[in-house]
């Protein structure tokens, strides 16, 4: 009876469940448009700066979410989840609408306008992340895996499908200009539409405040001792991060400027495409094949694909490598990595985790700052050190696995 009355009771949340993918489904627009090469010169041309720019402000989505890693989560545990996705919700909502205020003010401090409103961005995606990846997990009880894997499987969809929508949503300013406002504007109502639906809609009980004191990342640091193989995990998880951000914000860039691409906004969808399979066929292959073993296999393959890249400049490698990236860079790398550290370091699994997400955010700042003021062929060419960086970190812990985990289970 009771496991009855559990199951009618978590089917009321399907609605809520639903709403709150529809949020990443949102974001993963939200993420990706600055990536976009058209979207990339339409700012440009508005701003008046070069189109390599712009991926100033994509960082500046990672500076937001680092300046939000501290805090979140605990708001999250403290106020709910309901609260930390509501915040999310309207702080997305504002960076969107803010983008299209930004084009609209032009040379007037429209490039400023977009870096802050870039920033509450970043911020509305750390309090996204701590308010749902709980609260799904929470909802689906019995399958909490496939419930994080629904959050990127619906990031990816949205990603497929932007390039096709680019097409619909752009109009012609006055001035001559190609403007996106209609996709900003359209996007940042709906997530004002979400932030509704989720103070009204149930979340389960665990909604409520958690309960018990845990220990904050700064303890957590002062009890742990660091060995060698925690922090290659912990820079893996900077490494993997810049190879997939570096491809997602400049590879258009290069294919319009190194192959002659004109439009290559197609690329976005071979990319996702490769982010969605990945999804279901490595979870097949952990099944027979250790999780650290990715670590190595998959950044090799980024570095092969990468520098084939670099070497051929034609479409038809663009269209491969945008897949194999999306495929072996975004296609749960950073989750694997994680995985690893829980497996690897169980006694400091949460300081190490936090530690790793942390890296993944200060790499999306750092490395996307640089690559502003770069050319695509710089932008390529620092991808690769950086992959190859992750291969040898990732051949160490392969290296070093079996004795690790002879000391995990003394």
């Amino acid at each position: 009876m009771v496991t009855k009355k559990e199951n009618t009771m978590n089917k009321k949340y399907l609605p809520s469940a639903l709403i709150l993918y529809l949020n990443y489904f949102i974001h993963g627009i939200g993420c990706s448009i600055l990536g976009q090469a058209v979207i990339k010169e339409s700012l440009a041309a508005a701003w008046g700066v070069e189109a390599m720019a712009i991926t100033a402000i994509s960082a500046a989505l990672g500076l937001g979410r680092l300046i939000a890693l501290p805090f979140a989560g605990p708001l999250s545990d403290k106020l709910g989840r309901r609260i930390s996705t509501a915040i999310g919700s309207a702080s997305y909502a504002i960076y969107l609408i803010g983008l299209a205020l930004a084009f609209g003010a032009g040379t007037n401090g429209g490039y400023m306008i977009a870096y802050v409103c870039a920033i509450i961005g970043g911020i509305a995606n750390s309090f996204l992340d701590t308010g749902i990846y709980p609260a799904v997990a929470e909802i689906i009880y019995k399958a909490p895996g496939v419930a994080t894997m629904g959050i990127k499987f619906f990031i990816a969809i949205a990603q497929m499908l932007l390039p096709f929508v680019l097409g619909v949503a752009v109009t012609t300013t006055d001035s001559g200009l190609n403007s996106y406002n209609p996709l900003f504007i359209g996007c940042g109502i709906i997530y004002l539409a979400l932030f509704v639906l989720v103070l009204l809609f149930p979340l389960p009980d665990s909604d409520q405040k958690a309960g018990g004191k845990k220990e904050g990342l700064i303890e957590g640091l002062k009890h742990t001792h660091f060995s060698f193989e925690s922090i290659a995990m912990i820079l893996i998880g900077f490494t993997c991060t810049g190879t997939f951000q570096l491809w997602l914000n400049c590879a258009q860039n290069f294919a319009k400027e190194n192959v002659g691409w004109a439009d290559p906004s197609i690329m976005q969808s071979w990319y996702s495409a490769g982010t969605l399979i990945a999804l279901v066929v490595t979870a097949l292959l952990t099944r027979k094949i250790k999780d650290v073993r990715f670590i190595l296999i998959y950044p090799v393959i980024c570095l092969l694909t990468l520098i084939a890249v670099l070497m051929g400049q034609n479409q038809t490698l663009m269209i491969a490598g945008a897949f194999l990236i999306g495929w072996a860079g975004a296609g749960g790398l950073l989750q694997i990595v994680t995985s690893v550290c829980n497996m690897l370091f169980p006694k400091i699994k949460g300081t190490v985790t936090a530690l790793v997400m942390i890296a993944s955010s200060l790499c999306n700042y750092t490395i996307l700052s640089a690559a502003s003021k770069m050319t695509p062929s710089q932008v390529m060419t620092m991808n690769i050190v950086l992959t190859a960086i992750g291969v040898a970190l990732g051949l160490f812990v392969n290296v070093r696995y079996k004795k690790m985990t002879e000391l995990v289970n003394e």
